[in-house]
């Protein structure tokens, strides 16, 4: 029998299927045959940002401290487990979203510190996410993943448009990246070569065969980290198909006690945190099968009218909650902290080598204003994962009221640990002190 020679970069496929394959120490370094330079098989870097819109509590927003005794406020508790792996960074702004409107131009340069143009037009700038998915995205099948859990919203608020505040990620200038709200679309995009075609046939079963001939031929450490990748990816394709198939709908009460439509065979989960789950394991399996090294997770809009009846608060939209700092707000922003632990922890338990998946990222949480009444000032940022040991964790930076305390500064820092080197960004020539 001829063997295809084993390498990280091979994919196993089927019948309209290709999946990558997770790191394993067996396999040749990651990408193609190593070079005189490579003296370690090292995991790549990967890079998401999840973004909150309407910012968090005034309060109990805010850590001190370091590594184990980090202090955190009660927005950021469901992070305990993962301070030593945290950076807590306060004090960042874009100078640009301090101008213009609330809401749209306080989001729709998050993450490009771009001037935006009002009176209905749209132009804001090449986000972050999106430049480097550009400059690296050819070493992986999907150059980036741009989820959402809120559908976009088409509209004018105060002479801005409203899809600024619906996208932080953007392909160009005039251009915001698309939005996959499914998680069943964005699933087969990681899995099948054409995700536009449409099937019942599980990824995994089209793909058993090679599978099965892989595992013949790596180590046994690494023969049981191939049935965990394989069990995780058959786990969330059962979740997938048992969310589409409930009829339950979420932020309101419908007349009637079922539906009068036929319900969309690839199905939306209307169970906003059964959508939120799935969105956070479609990325975990896109790191963990090296599918793509950049993902971008807009949980909700800003300006968002998002309901969370699941957690007892369904008397009123996301928007105006923001603006309560009441015991029901902080209990949202906590909902929305637990997605980043989720991931954290999806990633914590994948072993690369003496690293874990959540070692070789960098998970940014961030959101268009500080707290809900509308404070550009100053952002909210926190990140998990030390970037394949290129970021110190486990601290807390404060940059208000310093000369330079530029987002913009912040994404020349991320970008070099991803190894997209530029002179300037955004509105910044410099790299955030200490990053």
């Amino acid at each position: 029998m001829n063997y295809r020679p084993l390498s990280r970069r091979m994919l196993l496929r089927g019948l309209g299927v290709s999946m990558a394959l997770p790191w394993m120490e067996s396999l040749p370094v990651w990408g193609e045959q190593p070079s005189a330079k490579d003296h370690h098989n090292t995991p790549p870097i990967r890079m998401a940002v999840l973004f909150a819109g309407n910012g968090f509590h005034k309060n109990e927003w805010w850590a001190k401290g370091s590594g184990k005794q980090m202090e955190l406020g009660k927005v950021l508790q469901p992070l305990n487990a993962f301070r030593e792996k945290l950076l807590f960074i306060r004090g960042l702004y874009n100078e640009e979203a301090t101008k213009g409107n609330i809401h749209s131009s306080q989001t729709g340069n998050l993450l490009s510190g771009a001037p935006l143009f009002s009176g209905g037009k749209i132009r804001s700038g090449t986000s972050m996410d999106q430049l480097v998915a550009q400059r690296i995205g050819q070493q992986t099948k999907v150059p980036s993943l741009v989820l959402a859990c809120e559908k976009s919203i088409a509209s004018v608020h105060r002479e801005y448009s409203m899809l600024y505040s619906s996208h932080i990620s953007w392909n160009s200038p005039t251009t915001p990246t698309p939005l996959e709200l499914y998680p069943a679309l964005a699933f087969d995009r990681l899995f099948k070569d054409d995700a536009t075609i449409k099937g019942n046939r599980s990824v995994l079963d089209a793909v058993l065969a090679e599978a099965q001939t892989l595992r013949n031929r790596i180590s046994y450490i690494d023969r049981n980290k191939l049935d965990e990748y394989l069990n995780s990816v058959r786990e969330v394709e059962s979740r997938i198909q048992r969310a589409g198939q409930e009829r339950r709908i979420e932020g309101w009460r419908p007349t009637i006690t079922g539906p009068n439509i036929p319900r969309p065979a690839d199905g939306l989960p209307q169970n906003i945190d059964e959508h939120m789950r799935l969105m956070c394991d479609i990325v975990a399996l896109a790191f963990q099968t090296d599918t793509t090294r950049v993902c971008t997770l807009k949980l909700n809009n800003d300006h968002s009218s998002l309901r969370f009846p699941h957690l007892g608060v369904d008397y009123m939209i996301h928007h105006l909650l923001s603006h309560t700092d009441s015991d029901d707000w902080l209990r949202v922003n906590q909902f929305f902290t637990q997605q980043l632990a989720y991931l954290a922890s999806k990633l914590a338990a994948v072993q690369e080598g003496e690293r874990t998946a959540l070692d070789n990222s960098m998970l940014m949480l961030c959101s268009s204003m500080v707290h809900g009444n509308h404070d550009a000032n100053q952002l909210p940022v926190v990140i998990l994962g030390g970037a394949g040991g290129k970021l110190e964790t486990g601290r807390t930076l404060d940059f208000l009221n310093k000369p330079d305390r530029k987002m913009c500064s912040l994404y020349l820092s991320m970008m070099d640990k991803m190894n997209v080197k530029l002179d300037r960004f955004g509105d910044s020539r410099q790299r955030l002190a200490g990053i």
